[in-house]
């Protein structure tokens, strides 16, 4: 358990148990196995990731901007670009579920922020959030992480994303 699990469990005890919020995940949540040993890690064994659906944000792309030290390098953020689209999973999170969420993507220490983008799934458009990097914390200094770019890969296999984008994932685009 670390020290932002207190923060965390008082944000689900305070949020509205039925309330939902749509989520677009496009990055290493994707990666089950890995998920799964992060939440056991941190005490959130009693949090099931729902199935989610495939889906793709539209006009924006991947930017690798944000340098992690437990990466090795830098890992994905989205960033506006007509045109563009990156796909992963829409999951319906739970109100009291949503600051795990927060703390898996890396909100609660503002590493990330939270952004509306448009979404499509199953043929309509939906607004969702996603996390991207938080603008304070975005760099382009260093080299792409080479094992965040295996984990997304991973990840976006797991996900049965397709498989032309898995290989431009393959190819840090």
């Amino acid at each position: 358990m670390d020290s932002h699990y207190d923060q965390v469990m008082k944000a689900r005890a305070a949020a509205d148990p039925s309330a939902t919020r749509l989520y677009f995940a496009y990055s290493t949540i994707l990666d089950r196995a890995a998920f799964e040993e992060w939440r056991s890690q941190h005490s959130y064994d009693f949090f099931e990731l729902p199935e989610g659906r495939l889906a793709e944000a539209l006009d924006v792309d991947l930017v690798y901007d944000f340098p992690s030290r437990w990466w090795g390098g830098r890992v994905a953020g989205l960033t506006d670009a007509a045109e563009r689209k990156v796909y992963g999973r829409l999951f319906e999170i739970r109100g009291q579920d949503w600051p795990i969420i927060q703390h898996k993507e890396g909100f609660v220490t503002s590493m990330c922020v939270e952004r509306p983008v448009r979404v499509r799934v199953d043929g309509q458009d939906v607004e969702a959030t996603a996390f991207v990097t938080n603008p304070r914390r975005a760099s382009s200094d260093g080299p792409v992480s080479t094992r965040f770019v295996d984990a997304l890969v991973r990840g976006a296999q797991a996900a049965g994303l397709p498989a032309d984008y898995v290989e431009r994932l393959k190819r840090g685009e």
